[in-house]
């Protein structure tokens, strides 16, 4: 008899997965740790393969010269400013009044004294020719006068004569009347003279106020700009509305210097009739000489500067007044014995209240602290830390790090 096998003890094993199952669970481990070693290399790969464009400037070796050196004048202190003309006025009219003619337009060189400009003056011209009129008929009055007056101090001559040679002929009572009228004929004489006097004056007075309508240049120059149109009231001082204050703005050419401001931590670098070297923005590869005119007594309290005005004493035509230009204040040959490196200022950073720059060395970035002057014409003085000849970044990355990869390019010279 067969025997029945006890159902009670049979169970399923819910746990322990298939084969099949696991051979699949052991190929996605091994798929995914795959995956991610090879992202890693090609993450890591990546990091140390980017390089990163960067702008570089060479540093200058530093100027060294001894006292009774042979060197070159070297330039000792730099500093931005504009073309100003030391002759420059704004011409207006002396009386308000209408503009009828302006003979004058941008650029025009005029002389001294000649009319560039004039206002509506009938009324004017009318009152000078009444004053004139004027004048004529009191100088003939006083003529009339004059002769009314000799006339009687004739006839009181002749009576008093009389008189002396026969008192019974004139009585004394004639002489006396005689007399009186020849005063009288003298007093009317003077007080016509001063008539005469008022009349030239009211003329000279019509006269002023005529030569008032003609604008005059005040100094040989050239007109910079036209401020009025014909048509337009002028008046010496603007009062609103559509009246306007000048006529022109011209200024002597010959007179044009460059006023710069320079770091006060600099101005003893500075001194009167110093030489210097003058660029224009317009025309950054020609250099105009130049020399120092005047140090303004003063400086500015909130920029820290003093006004350096100098003279240019290379007359070109393409030199023109408001032109932005860089002045180069040159130092004697022999005269300096620091060793000074001038960077632009961008390469300098501030971190953590200290001046750094980074170097580009072997296609990396190194950090350096440095001694750094303060700012002139957009460049500063290195005391200390950089001795000339490294590479120095000024752009193309905003959060430097020591160590970071970058390609070094130079950086565009500016004028």
């Amino acid at each position: 008899m067969a025997t029945i096998p006890d159902l009670a003890k049979l169970r399923i094993d819910r746990d322990a997965p298939s084969p099949a199952v696991k051979r699949a669970f052991t190929r996605a481990l091994w798929l995914l740790g795959a995956t991610l070693v090879v992202a890693g290399g090609i993450a890591v790969w990546l990091r140390r393969g980017s390089v990163l464009p960067v702008q570089v400037v060479t540093v200058a070796a530093g100027a060294t010269e001894g006292v009774g050196g042979d060197r070159a004048p070297g330039v000792g202190v730099v500093a931005n400013g504009y073309v100003v003309a030391r002759t420059k006025a704004a011409v207006s009219a002396k009386i308000p009044g209408r503009l009828a003619t302006l003979g004058v337009s941008e650029g025009s060189h005029v002389a001294k004294g000649t009319v560039i400009a004039r206002l509506d003056n009938a009324d004017y011209a009318a009152a000078v020719g009444e004053a004139e009129a004027q004048l004529a008929s009191a100088r003939a009055t006083l003529i009339e006068l004059t002769a009314d007056r000799d006339q009687l101090q004739r006839d009181f001559a002749r009576v008093r004569d009389l008189h002396t040679q026969n008192p019974n002929l004139v009585s004394q009572q004639e002489v006396e009347a005689a007399d009186s009228r020849a005063r009288q004929g003298d007093a009317r004489a003077n007080a016509q003279a001063a008539r005469v006097e008022a009349a030239a004056a009211a003329l000279r007075l019509a006269q002023a106020n005529f030569e008032n309508t003609l604008i005059r240049a005040p100094f040989t120059g050239t007109v910079l700009r036209k401020e009025a149109e014909v048509g337009e009231v002028v008046a010496p001082s603007v009062g609103g509305g559509l009246t306007r204050g000048a006529v022109v703005t011209m200024a002597d050419l010959s007179t044009l210097e460059v006023e710069v401001d320079v770091n006060e931590a600099y101005i003893a670098r500075v001194r009167g009739a110093q030489p210097a070297r003058i660029t224009l923005d317009a025309y950054p590869d020609t250099a105009f000489h130049g020399r120092v005119r005047q140090v303004v007594p003063t400086a500015d309290r909130q920029r820290a500067t003093v006004q350096v005005k100098v003279a240019i004493t290379d007359r070109d035509p393409r030199i023109l007044p408001e032109m932005g230009a860089k002045v180069e204040f040159l130092e004697a040959a022999g005269t300096v014995a620091l060793r000074r490196v001038t960077v632009p200022a961008a390469a300098i950073r501030s971190e953590n209240g200290r001046a750094v720059v980074w170097i580009v060395r072997s296609g990396r970035l190194e950090r350096r602290e440095v001694d750094a002057g303060p700012v002139s014409g957009n460049l500063r003085e290195i005391r200390s830390g950089l001795s000339g000849g490294e590479l120095l970044l000024v752009g193309g990355v905003e959060s430097p790090r020591a160590g970071q990869r970058v390609r070094a390019t130079p950086a565009p010279v500016s004028p």
